[in-house]
């Protein structure tokens, strides 16, 4: 699983299907699941998330997670975060999965993360066209990748 993590004022979602979601102070994830993808990248990368202290205290030091502070999280499932651009112009998305199998891990992350926070988990809608805004606080962006685990 790779994940784009943005530390935001707000975000929100609107999806082509209609179904729209936004959160305040919180954390964007776009996440990219690929086949070599399991239950441990979900228990590993869920953790990882809730735990990641890049919100600023009373000393304006990023040492606070999102637990701490009440923040909210907006999960929106990205397939092209596993493009390859080796060869050519235009990108390969061959190392992300298929829905079929991408869905039930999108569906088992979105679960594990409110478990492991305890916060209310918003998200767009997988495989539908969606517009995304942001305004990201900081700017606070990390990039996981559970295959390198840094």
């Amino acid at each position: 699983m790779k994940a784009v993590i943005q530390r935001v004022s707000k975000a929100s979602v609107s999806c082509k299907s209609g179904h729209k979601d936004k959160i305040g102070t919180g954390l964007l994830v776009l996440l990219g699941i690929e086949e070599a993808d399991t239950d441990d990248d979900i228990n590993w990368l869920s953790s990882k998330i809730s735990r990641l202290r890049i919100f600023p205290d009373e000393n304006d030091i990023m040492s606070k997670d999102i637990i701490e502070i009440g923040g909210e999280l907006l999960i929106i499932s990205q397939f092209t975060l596993h493009a390859s651009t080796r060869k050519g112009n235009r990108p390969s998305y061959i190392k992300s999965a298929k829905p079929e199998f991408s869905i039930p891990l999108y569906e088992r992350f979105l679960k594990k993360i409110g478990n492991d926070s305890g916060l209310i988990v918003k998200h767009g809608v997988f495989g539908d066209h969606m517009d995304v805004s942001l305004v990201n606080n900081g700017p606070v962006t990390i990039i996981i990748d559970t295959k390198n685990k840094e």
